[in-house]
């Protein structure tokens, strides 16, 4: 994977040229001018069918080694398989996307070293297991959304938390890493090497497909606004968000974000939830259930019970969507942003400071948990010595 050319940047590290940049997946990410000149030439505004698989996690965390870990992995990707596949008998051609749960190969780490995890848990770029993804997406004429944890080799002892997409050919066509985390590296905490590597649109990256533009959400990140926002930017129609959260009759505060997300973007919400979680400390079931589809308008339009189940699926219409976004009018709160408006108070205020875990010389510390803590502890008392929290 070639590295991208270095170029001036500006301190704030927004100023970048509209052109082709390398993504993490090898791909060529479209940059935000491209993805709204696409529109004109679009001869459809497709209608099809899209499923949030609940499905069960399976923690690796307790295993002895490597070897064993892997091999239950395999095991639960067989088992996506035969339930994608199922999917696609039962729903028929029109179910054009899937979209996996959280970590759904491995659970979550639990106090594990950062290196610990990324040899025993986390993927390769290239791995074995993206390959299998391939083969479900391709056998199944489909685009399969998931997350998972993995390995960059251009951050030796590191592992990213992983959104990916892989369309129907086989090929992952789009990875994002997720930016807030709370024990995990994020793209952030290297973020001048990451710029240099991969550059600014790999970030926030959107792929273009016949399906309409995707764009992956991050479990716990549907709580930050500005992350679908910087992919709305980019032309987002379809969220992908895989989670594994609690679930509960009463709506949650991510409940309430996914149609806020949806609201504020006009755009769909895929998500996806855990059937439960296997093998840790905590009750099978505290992750279970929930799943569901948000529409444009933040309408609900199903929600999964608990258990493996397909309860939430439904019909993405995009030309409606897109018939939404080009009316005038109070509801289009989408064309009347005003971003220049907020964009020096952004620049101006830094929370969760940028390079925590990259030295003067551009070498990289070693990450462990208790920087993730300490790190927050210093925002926290610098937040409070401004007199802001």
């Amino acid at each position: 994977m070639a590295p991208r050319t270095k170029t001036k940047r500006s301190t704030t590290r927004q100023k970048t040229a509209v052109k082709k940049a390398k993504t993490p997946s090898g791909a060529v990410a479209t940059p935000a001018l491209a993805v709204r000149q696409s529109v004109r030439k679009q001869k459809s505004d497709p209608v099809y069918m899209a499923v949030g698989l609940q499905l069960t996690a399976h923690a690796v965390g307790r295993y002895p080694d490597r070897a064993s870990a892997r091999e239950r992995m395999a095991e639960t990707i067989e088992h996506i398989d035969e339930k994608v596949s199922g999917c696609r008998h039962w729903l028929g051609p029109a179910l054009k996307l899937v979209v996996l749960p959280e970590y759904v190969l491995t659970s979550f780490p639990q106090g594990e070293p950062v290196a610990q995890w990324a040899d025993k848990a986390a993927l390769d770029m290239n791995g074995v297991e993206y390959e299998r993804f391939g083969q479900i997406a391709q056998n199944n004429g489909l685009y399969l959304a998931g997350n998972a944890y993995e390995k960059d080799p251009n951050f030796p002892g590191f592992y990213f938390q992983t959104c990916f997409i892989v369309g129907p050919s086989g090929d992952v066509i789009l990875r994002y890493r997720r930016l807030n985390s709370m024990f995990a590296p994020s793209p952030h905490d290297v973020w001048d090497k990451y710029l240099d590597i991969y550059g600014l649109e790999a970030v926030f990256p959107v792929v273009e497909t016949e399906i309409g533009r995707l764009a992956p959400i991050a479990s716990e990140e549907i709580l930050y606004p500005e992350v679908a926002r910087c992919f709305a930017m980019r032309g987002a129609e379809v969220f992908a968000h895989s989670s594994s959260e609690h679930a509960s009759p009463v709506q949650t505060r991510k409940d309430a974000a996914k149609i806020c997300r949806a609201v504020e973007n006009i755009a769909y919400v895929v998500s996806a939830n855990t059937a439960g979680i296997y093998g840790t400390d905590l009750p099978d079931n505290v992750s279970d259930g929930g799943s569901r589809i948000i529409d444009y308008r933040g309408k609900t339009l199903r929600v999964a019970g608990p258990g493996e189940n397909v309860g939430a699926s439904a019909e993405i219409d995009l030309g409606a969507l897109r018939r939404e976004r080009r009316k005038t009018g109070l509801n289009n709160t989408l064309i009347r942003q005003r971003f220049e408006a907020y964009a020096a108070s952004y620049a101006d205020h830094v929370f969760q400071p940028a390079n925590s875990l990259l030295k003067k010389d551009g070498s990289l510390r070693k990450p462990d948990r208790t920087h993730f803590l300490s790190a927050q502890k210093a925002t926290i008392r610098r937040l409070a010595k401004n007199g802001v929290i």
